[in-house]
């Protein structure tokens, strides 16, 4: 990542709103029905966390934690995390982040289990 791109990122999360910025080039495989140059940093942070917690490198999560804080994707997990991450990867991050209370899914059943009925 160029120093002048992890500056704009600072200078941005600094003012309390995130522009438009790069997203690691190993993720961008991972967003293959969007345009990466569209995905904004703020609009699509859910996305983004939810991509790099499943799909990134150790180098593509440090990049997330710089670019969105522990707070907010420890936010995201809590809300989102059963529902837009795997079993495993959301345990895994639960466990890692320390959240105990979750926003539960609505659906009673496993997507696993629909498609083996």
């Amino acid at each position: 990542m160029a120093l002048t791109s992890l500056i704009a990122e600072t200078h941005a999360q600094r003012d309390g709103k995130m522009t438009h910025g790069d997203i690691p080039n190993g993720l961008r495989p991972h967003f293959q029905e969007y345009d990466p140059c569209t995905l904004d940093l703020d609009r699509d942070a859910t996305l983004i966390i939810q991509r790099t917690l499943e799909y990134g490198t150790w180098d593509e999560i440090r990049w997330l934690f710089r670019t969105y804080g522990r707070p907010r994707i420890r936010t995201c997990v809590r809300e989102r995390g059963e529902r837009m991450l795997s079993r495993v990867t959301f345990n895994y991050w639960r466990k890692l982040l320390g959240i105990r209370r979750w926003r539960r899914s609505p659906f009673p059943t496993l997507q696993e289990e629909v498609w083996d009925r």
